[in-house]
């Protein structure tokens, strides 16, 4: 199989200006004359399968889960990035394209990050019209904050609840179209198999998961957006419905893998608690923002937190890495926290996995929601003056998916 990816030529900032000036229209007329489908209802499923309607084209959409809100991105807290530059603190569509290429260890094709980069501004005034609720300042201007792997504050966020806000504002949206008539929606149904029709992907078969009716449905272009192989690594914060079932049925059918190995460590996370866990519950970022964190200089101190003198700390990401502290990006961060634990230095429970973050509550209370405050504070049983909290690595996200070129078209 050769994999050409079709990237446009040109300098970087105009290719994709100039993709799109050469792609062949389709006029109003004719858009309501070709048919898509598009399998989950995510962030990216959901809001791909509303703006294809609203641009005329008739959707026919489905998710395994009861309703499109059910689906994983609502898993999602810290926030979303775009390079407005509101806090005129330097950031620009370059730098956001650096930042992604960097924190994607130069694997990303650039292309598309800076079409991404470019794009970002847009995603959201959508959002907005959507009625997201962004955090705003006392002026009624949208707020911003740090995150990881950026020196710049571009993050756009709802407390800790920005994915299901982002998926609420999709959803209405969707559900607009669906009122409309341009989408067919079929929820509690699953992909079984992918209908190839001369190499072109042409329909799924489906069964109804509540009747085990099994149909088929065919259109002029298949979109799978259904996320990766969430459940790899038992111990997940994904949802165990994470499973990559639709993207492997493609996989059978001919089109290529990409990026198997880009397994995403989040940094934060609520520790184990028992061997009955079958997945664990994710930390925001905005925890990393917001706060500081070390672990004992000595190793196997397992005094409480509040009894280690400040002199006593190794704030270890402040050590390593000054220009970025605790915002260095997340596999970065979280191969230094394995490293702490590995020397001996990890506390908590097992003495290997857990370690702890410092948190200033004043600003804690302001950005994350207040069931992250109260869960820190029944961790420690720490006054709300200073929190301290156990937190360890976890696998969050697997970004294999169906090889596409830069058009998004899979090869058979």
């Amino acid at each position: 199989m050769e994999l050409k990816s079709k990237c446009p030529t040109g300098p970087i900032e105009t290719r994709w200006e100039k993709y799109k000036f050469d792609l062949k229209l389709v006029n109003p007329a004719n858009k309501r004359k070709f048919n898509v489908i598009m399998v989950g209802t995510g962030l990216a499923g959901g809001s791909a399968a509303a703006s294809m309607a609203e641009l005329g084209y008739n959707v026919k959409c489905f998710c395994f889960q009861d309703s499109p809100r059910r689906a994983h991105s609502i898993a999602a807290q810290g926030g979303i990035n775009a390079a407005k530059n509101y806090q005129n603190d330097g950031d620009s569509i370059f730098r956001l394209f650096y930042d992604t290429v960097k924190g994607g260890d130069f694997r990303a094709r650039e292309s598309n990050v800076y079409r991404l980069a470019q794009i970002s501004v847009n995603i959201i005034d959508q959002c907005v019209a959507q009625g997201v609720p962004f955090a705003r300042e006392y002026g009624g201007t949208l707020a911003n904050r740090s995150f990881g792997g950026a020196q710049v504050s571009r993050t756009f966020y709802a407390r800790g609840q920005t994915g299901q806000q982002l998926l609420i504002g999709a959803y209405q949206a969707l559900e607009r179209q669906i009122g409309l008539g341009k989408v067919q929606m079929y929820p509690r149904t699953e992909m079984l198999d992918v209908i190839v029709i001369d190499g072109k992907a042409r329909g799924i078969v489906v069964r109804n998961l509540v009747t085990g009716k099994i149909e088929s449905h065919v259109a002029d272009a298949v979109v799978l957006g259904t996320g990766g192989y969430g459940n790899v690594f038992y111990l997940s914060t994904n949802a165990k419905g994470s499973n990559c079932t639709a993207i492997w049925r493609a996989y059978k059918r001919g089109a290529a893998m990409a990026n198997p190995c880009f397994t995403q460590i989040h940094p934060t996370c609520i520790p184990v608690s028992g061997d009955y866990q079958s997945k664990l519950t994710l930390m925001s970022e905005s925890l990393r923002n917001d706060g500081r964190i070390w672990v004992p200089i000595k190793k196997g101190d397992k005094r409480p937190p509040s009894q280690i003198p400040e002199s006593e700390r190794d704030y270890y990401l402040e050590r390593r890495y000054p220009s970025f502290g605790n915002l260095v990006p997340r596999d970065v961060a979280s191969r230094a926290a394995k490293a702490e634990c590995d020397e001996g230095r990890g506390v908590g429970s097992d003495s290997a996995s857990t370690w702890i973050l410092q948190m200033r509550s004043t600003v804690l209370g302001n950005r994350v929601s207040r069931n992250a405050t109260a869960t820190c504070s029944r961790c420690m049983n720490a006054s709300p003056e200073k929190i301290h909290t156990l937190y360890q690595c976890a696998s969050i996200r697997r970004f294999t998916t169906p090889w596409v070129d830069s058009g998004w078209i899979t090869t058979s």
